[in-house]
């Protein structure tokens, strides 16, 4: 535990487990409300696996959306929505999530330092009436993280390999400027602006202080706890729940200094990560074919989710169509033993010369789908692995994972095994174990749907998220174009997990519940450890971020007895 939470109290009014985006938020709202809160984080740091997302949050109707010129409404949303799920189930878990999200993001923007934007391009992740195009997807402003002081240290840095220059965060933006800053005066400007203040971070800190995305997103979070006095133990980790009369009224929590046990007079809050890496649980939910390892961090173990189970009971839900969410990742293995992982997210996958293969050499989705979809066609392939397929000129135009546009670090990535190179088709084919007249046939195929503008196998560029992150010099389709110029490339890709749709179910004001359906007096839950109330799609970016923020916005309210569990009646 730090000095600073070293003698919080042992009795509270809220005990929330978690120091991702949704315990953050969970502790924060209960203080607003003028509760005495107490944070529980089983590491050394905060932020789980928002600290290493994009930060992103899908709030529809949201004041913002106004505010950036592209107006949104919750009941345009609520009609985007029941295209989406159908009859999946949830409706009143997303009534609730679409009442309160604009007044949760009014309230942080008004009384806390989390502050977004909204975007003005940044398209659903499905057409479909009430789709939009931008304003639902939320991001939170650039954060200074020398405001933290010694508690900067505590956010939980992004990946290696999303970081330049050893520590330095890049915006989607910036990146063209910074690998071609002698191209223009703008691209050397914006250089000079990014890289002179990270060489002086460098003289006092571990990494850079210009935080952006998630990262952005949890120091945010964290200053606005610390304003408000919010006592935060790490290296707590929750072990057992204390009842009494059929309520959980606190918990014991191992830390640093021994079992210490915590009563909550009005309520505790897991927010724990969700599945993680919990091998019982993953066995249970997910398909054999995804990859053993997850996106969160390693010390998410399912902790809030089978200590709920075990020892009270809760109901866990298989969530829906899919038990986790996705995304196609490329592995390097590094020479001390450690791997660094690529989310191929929207760099690379969009752009026109891409293909996706399997060991048949066969085609099996929309390469330019979203993350999660692109991955859901290789579970219903039955795949574990696949193979993205260029040429040279996409290597020299876009990069392709972690070889960067123009071939950058090509040849030690090749050397590592990871880039796989040769000057021949079926050469790479044999190399990579897949059938080479079937890539030959692909390709084949490829070429000739390019120079017609259409892909009539699995309509890649005809929607508009396909379209967003496609390449817009490119026509007459910009997410199609020949593979024909040697030497070609291949990476391999395997479904990661991001995060669980699979977790304990729950109300409308985040009441975790029983296999009945009764509410676990004195429990709630949100993010990851509460189902998704999408039930296994992933219908825009934020979609993990958003609702978990809402609903831990929502649990807190419940617990402080303002709440106005009544929810509007959207059309859902």
């Amino acid at each position: 535990m730090s000095e600073l939470d070293h003698d919080a109290p042992e009795e509270v009014d809220l005990l929330v487990f978690g120091a991702g985006a949704g315990g953050m938020t969970a502790a924060l709202k209960g203080a607003l409300d003028g509760l005495s809160v107490l944070l529980c984080e089983k590491t050394d740091m905060v932020g789980g696996t928002t600290a290493t997302s994009g930060g992103t949050v899908w709030i529809p109707g949201a004041v913002l959306s106004r505010e950036a010129g592209v107006p949104d409404t919750t009941a345009r949303a609520a009609e985007f929505l029941r295209h989406v799920e159908g009859n999946r189930g949830g409706d009143d878990l997303r009534t609730a999530f679409l009442e309160t999200g604009p007044d949760a993001i009014a309230e942080l923007q008004e009384k806390t330092d989390v502050q977004f934007v909204a975007a003005s391009a940044h398209p659903d992740y499905l057409d479909g009436p009430g789709s939009a195009y931008g304003g639902r997807a939320l991001s939170p402003l650039l954060f200074d993280g020398r405001q933290l002081g010694a508690d900067f240290a505590r956010v939980r840095p992004p990946r290696d390999v999303f970081m330049g220059l050893g520590g330095m965060m890049v915006g989607r933006a910036e990146l063209g400027a910074l690998l071609g800053p002698f191209k223009s005066l703008s691209n050397f400007r914006t250089t000079l602006g990014i890289v002179l203040p990270y060489f002086r971070d460098r003289l006092r800190h571990r990494r850079g202080t210009r935080l952006l995305m998630g990262n952005a997103l949890v120091g945010r979070l964290l200053l606005s706890l610390r304003k408000r006095g919010v006592p935060i133990w790490f290296e707590s980790r929750l072990v057992d729940f204390l009842q009494s009369d059929g309520r959980v009224t606190g918990a014991v929590i191992e830390t640093g200094d021994g079992r210490r046990s915590v009563l909550a007079r009005l309520g505790v809050v897991l927010a724990t990560g969700g599945i993680g890496w919990n091998e019982a649980l993953r066995k249970q939910f997910y398909p054999s074919k995804v990859a053993p390892i997850s996106q969160s961090p390693i010390s998410n173990r399912g902790d809030g989710i089978s200590l709920a189970v075990e020892r009270l009971g809760a109901a866990l839900d298989d969530g829906g169509d899919s038990a986790g969410l996705w995304m196609p990742c490329s592995i390097r293995k590094n020479s001390d033993g450690s791997q660094s992982v690529w989310p191929h997210i929207l760099l690379d996958r969009a752009k026109p010369g891409l293909i996706a293969v399997g060991p048949n050499g066969r085609r099996f989705v929309n390469e330019a789908d979203s993350y999660h979809d692109f991955c859901s066609g290789m579970v219903r392939a039955g795949l574990s692995e696949a193979w993205l397929i260029v040429d040279s000129r996409f290597i020299a135009k876009y990069g392709l994972g972690l070889a960067l546009p123009g071939g950058r670090g090509a040849a030690r990535l090749m050397r590592q095994g990871y880039l796989i190179r040769s000057v021949d088709l079926a050469d790479l084919a044999r190399s990579i174990g897949v059938d080479p007249e079937g890539l030959k046939v692909t390709i084949a195929l490829n070429n000739q749907s390019a120079a017609m503008g259409r892909d009539n196998e699995f309509r890649r560029g005809d929607s508009t998220l396909n379209r967003f992150n496609g390449d817009a010099s490119v026509a007459p389709n910009p997410c199609l174009a020949p593979i024909a110029t040697a030497p070609f490339y291949a990476v391999k890709v395997m479904p990661v997990d991001l995060a669980g749709s699979a977790g304990l179910r729950i109300d409308a004001d985040s009441r975790v519940l029983d296999p009945s359906g009764s509410p676990i007096s004195g429990l709630y839950a949100c993010g990851n450890d509460a189902t998704s109330i999408f039930r296994g799609t992933y219908p825009g970016p934020g979609t993990t971020i958003g609702p978990a923020m809402v609903f831990a916005w929502r649990a807190a309210t419940a617990a402080s007895g303002s709440a106005h569990s009544a929810t509007r009646n959207l059309p859902l």
